[in-house]
């Protein structure tokens, strides 16, 4: 993938969230309350955002490079973007360069009427599908694998958009939560495993679908329920809500990895409050890999409801140790090495005097390459921290995502090269410890752990166990094998 203009030289270990998307359908303010939305899920995007506004006939488009804050402030923007529906979406280019071409929603002219569609998650299959498209004539305007599913409701044979819809999604492979504006209504659906999150609200009579709950609460809407695995809902112009369930059934695996990382703490993901988990991992951390040390301190910002979550089970002191810094932003400075070894702190600087002579456990969301890590615990030590340990609220990260999460290459994966005492050893901690899978599943609600046959959730990232084919990343032979284990995990077989 190509990076963007802006890459951060300092970001590149951590994992880049996927994308976020909101929709509301029956209100005559639907682009101003997009934009508010739009605020919400910024975390899932920083590198573009885009808005299609509708009356049902007539479809207008706003699409940026850059923030929802730094482009859609001025009311003649808003102004702009007339009609009673919306949505919109902010992307971080997961799949396709980021570039305004690939920008969402993208908008196509069908002979039924305009069909403009946002799209959360990675298609496993798109390259493959693309081949065979551009050989029948398609011709593409993006590299985003969202401009396949344009093509294939386009070319399909069925009668209605709706059928066309359906008929399209039943050909595409991997994670989608994706929102559509037509001239008929609103629509949303949410792939047959649910991998990633939607919900559906509803404010003052109008419906609303978006990734997040804290979308709902940044406009005051209430939250009506998740958008179920393989459930496509519509919400017409005159404001009935449809739903029904097209794709064949398959047990749900929405992405664990939205606990543990991706989504914000004031947000319910599957009915469950992210803050919680959070604090439950920690607490799991605790009891599994105890440390005899004198401060708790979260590596901010995601470790820090695992932190509260350790120290509230260990009874160990909570402290911040490390102070963030929130605008340190993008930067064009050239990633020479003397900058690179500036380069975390302008993010982040230790506390000095709350760790001079203390033993200290930091608790992280994650291990990525294992970079940051290495300079946030001699960060540690300059400051005089006596011993430096690291507790992580998620298994060690070994395998790559193809659902939507941009992660490095397997081989640059810490956890794909070392053990953990090897890890250890390369970060300079006295002691590290990952929760175990199963305390993960238990913190997510699963008081049994996790069945390796039937898994509550996807997990590849952790398992390498992919509950879906990855036909762009494997050969024929490799995809029959695929075929037989993921069928007989679901039953299908």
């Amino acid at each position: 993938m190509t990076k963007p203009d802006n890459f951060h030289p300092f970001d590149g270990d951590h994992l880049r969230e996927e994308c976020g998307v909101f929709g509301i359908q029956g209100t005559t303010d639907a682009s101003a309350h997009t934009v508010l939305g739009l605020h919400a899920p910024q975390h899932r995007g920083q590198e573009a955002a885009g808005i299609v506004s509708s009356d049902g006939n007539v479809f207008h488009t706003k699409k940026v490079l850059g923030h929802v804050a730094d482009n859609f402030t001025s009311q003649s923007v808003i102004d702009s973007l007339e009609g009673d529906a919306a949505i919109g979406h902010v992307r971080y280019s997961t799949t396709g360069a980021t570039e305004l071409q690939n920008c969402q929603p993208l908008f196509a002219e069908f002979a039924s009427g305009g069909f403009a569609v946002a799209h959360n998650g990675n298609l496993t299959n798109a390259q493959h599908l693309r081949r065979q498209l551009v050989s029948q004539g398609s011709i593409f305007q993006s590299t985003t694998d969202t401009e396949v599913i344009i093509h294939l409701i386009a070319t399909s044979h069925f009668r209605t958009l709706m059928d066309r819809l359906v008929d399209a999604l039943r050909q595409v492979e991997g994670a989608y939560s994706l929102i559509a504006l037509t001239r008929e209504g609103l629509i949303g659906v949410r792939d047959p495993l649910g991998v990633r999150p939607l919900v559906l609200g509803q404010l003052d009579g109008a419906y609303i679908l978006c990734s997040e709950t804290c979308a709902l609460d940044i406009i005051g809407a209430d939250y009506v329920r998740d958008v179920e695995a393989g459930e496509v809902v519509v919400v017409t112009r005159d404001g009935k809500l449809e739903s029904f369930k097209p794709f064949k059934p398959k047990a749900a695996r929405p992405c664990l990895f939205e606990h543990v990382y991706f989504a914000r703490p004031d947000s319910l993901v599957d009915g469950l409050s992210v803050y919680d988990v959070r604090k439950r991992i920690g607490a799991e951390l605790a009891i599994e890999a105890p440390a005899d040390v004198d401060l708790v301190i979260p590596v901010p910002d995601s470790g820090t409801p695992a932190a509260i979550g350790f120290s509230n089970q260990s009874g160990i002191p909570f402290e911040l140790g490390i102070i963030r810094n929130h605008y340190v932003g993008r930067t064009f400075i050239e990633p020479t090495d003397q900058i690179r070894h500036f380069g975390v702190k302008l993010k982040h600087n230790a506390n000095r005097w709350h760790i001079q002579g203390k033993k200290i456990v930091l608790v992280d969301d994650s291990i990525v390459r294992g970079t940051t890590s290495q300079k946030i615990v001699a960060m540690m030590r300059e400051a005089g921290a006596a011993e430096v340990h690291m507790r992580i609220a998620s298994p060690p990260m070994a395998h790559s995502c193809f659902y939507g999460v941009d992660t490095p290459e397997r081989d640059k994966l810490l956890a794909a090269r070392m053990d953990v005492d090897a890890m250890n050893d390369h970060i300079g901690t006295d002691s590290l410890a990952f929760v175990s899978i199963a305390g993960l599943y238990r913190a997510a609600g699963q008081s049994e752990g996790r069945d390796p046959a039937r898994p509550a959730f996807c997990d590849a990232c952790l398992t390498g166990d992919y509950p879906t084919f990855l036909t762009d990343q494997a050969s024929t032979d490799d995809r029959e094998s695929q075929l037989t284990l993921i069928s007989a995990a679901s039953g299908d077989a």
